[in-house]
């Protein structure tokens, strides 16, 4: 018994842990909202499948991790590095001081909305402000912005990059989505230069000093004020720093805290839809009516969920820029956005664009093969729903308009002589492979299974493809 509690603890630990810093929760705990036009803008949003995120701020000329190295939580993930690491108060003097030289001169937002939008990608977020505080657009509320005195680029015509990444991408005709962080580590009502911080939470108590948390509070919605009323429509509020919350404080085995930081999530979310009715409010990793949509981080959910979820994860290892990251390929990331689409969930794939205010080349020429696969096969992807039996022996399955998509990952390491798909009644089990004239042969047995010989031609297109999809049209 003290063995299986001891273990047990042990697991608990881990998780939470993990959770803290990841941003995981409870993929079950969903709350439909009630706004007329809440519900239209999330349905039209569950029907884009595809977006891009980008992490980027000062922080990328150190080539580190966004934001999380001026925390003092003591992780492998986020460890200090340069000639600094051994003091922290020299690092964060130093972090600090990373607008005086960020001058990202090639800074182009056209250019990536192109390539997104080649790309097949419908929507787009955009760090506005990460947990270190820096502001990426013009607020009035803190010198700390990219267009402030101290910063390099703050001359510059573009220095207003938030508006500059908002106006291209919605001229591409995309979603907009202004990501935002909740906790402000450089916002002294948050973190008190009085006080040394000690983790990732307020730095004070609450209790004791009521009028601080106040102050934070009224800037936090200032600044969201400003982004929802100076820089057109905005379609998504996504809202990272899940453990700023309304919570009990908690102290867990392992010293890891929860602080209870009620920053009033109703009043944000209404202010919100005041200025911008039908907004997607997304609070992130806190269950309950201001989240319009769970947001699984790095990872997909092992089965089908049936509510609105998106897929957060890097096309390299890190979500702001490293040199010499190591990029997924393109046939990995059509294949997991496949898979997300029939598990009935959206993809929103993180680039760090570079200090110089560039992109990588891998992440321009990712998005050019996702492009050219989606201009063939997007019709199996864009608006769909899953369809049943939703995974089964290589194929995963979508639907739309009376039309069945089977759609085969090709990662397989063996190809099987006959590909088996399964249909619901009504289907004649007729394919048609898309973006091929190829006459594809096919056997269909009384219970509806279609059987389909591979081909010396299929065998060569599964091997030169992500993905292939065979789309099956019902009775009319």
């Amino acid at each position: 018994m003290k063995k299986f509690f001891s273990v047990s603890l042990i697991i608990w630990i881990i998780f939470l842990s993990a959770g803290l810093r990841a941003q995981h929760h409870d993929d079950r705990v969903y709350f439909w909202p009630e706004d007329s036009l809440v519900k239209e803008k999330l349905a039209w949003w569950q029907n884009l499948k595809f977006g891009l995120l980008m992490h980027w701020g000062p922080y990328s000329q150190w080539g580190v991790v966004e934001s999380w190295s001026i925390c003092p939580e003591d992780e492998d993930w986020c460890a200090r590095k340069g000639p600094f690491a051994h003091d922290y108060f020299e690092y964060r003097k130093a972090y600090e001081s990373l607008p005086s030289t960020f001058n990202p001169v090639r800074f182009n937002p056209q250019r990536w909305a192109e390539a997104a939008a080649k790309a097949g990608m419908k929507y787009m977020v955009f760090t506005t402000k990460h947990h270190d505080g820096f502001c990426m657009f013009d607020t009035k509320l803190t010198d700390y912005r990219i267009t402030g005195p101290d910063c390099a680029f703050s001359g510059n015509p573009a220095a207003n990059i938030t508006r500059g990444i908002f106006d291209a991408f919605r001229n591409k005709g995309m979603g907009i989505g202004a990501y935002f962080s909740k906790p402000d580590w450089h916002c002294p009502d948050y973190w008190d230069p009085y006080f040394p911080p000690v983790d990732r939470n307020v730095n004070y108590s609450r209790e004791k000093y009521p009028e601080k948390w106040e102050r934070y509070k009224d800037f936090t919605r200032g600044q969201i004020r400003e982004l929802l009323t100076d820089y057109g429509r905005v379609d998504i509020l996504w809202l990272d720093g899940g453990w700023v919350k309304k919570c009990a404080d908690t102290v867990f085995p392992d010293g890891k805290r929860l602080v209870n930081q009620d920053i009033d999530m109703p009043a944000i979310a209404a202010m919100a839809r005041k200025l911008q009715p039908g907004i997607l409010v997304v609070d992130r990793a806190v269950e309950g009516p201001d989240q319009n949509y769970l947001t699984p981080e790095q990872r997909v959910p092992e089965q089908l969920l049936d509510f609105p979820w998106e897929t957060c994860m890097t096309m390299g290892n890190s979500w702001s820029y490293v040199p010499g990251d190591h990029y997924k390929s393109s046939a990995e990331l059509i294949r997991l956005l496949c898979r997300i689409v029939a598990r009935g969930g959206n993809f929103l794939l993180n680039i760090g664009p570079g200090p110089d205010g560039e992109w990588a080349p891998e992440a321009y020429q990712r998005l050019e093969e996702i492009g050219r696969w989606m201009e063939v096969n997007g019709e199996g992807i864009y608006a769909c729903k899953p369809a049943a039996p939703y995974e089964k022996e290589g194929f995963v399955y979508t639907q739309k308009n009376g039309f069945i998509y089977a759609i085969y990952l090709t990662d397989q390491d063996v190809f099987p002589e006959i590909l088996k798909v399964e249909l619901p009644d009504g289907y004649p089990g007729k394919p048609l492979l898309m973006g091929s004239s190829l006459k594809v042969k096919a056997d269909i047995s009384k219970k509806g299974e279609v059987f389909i010989p591979l081909t010396p031609e299929l065998k060569s297109l599964l091997k030169s493809s992500p993905a292939l999809v065979f789309r099956f049209a019902g009775k009319r």
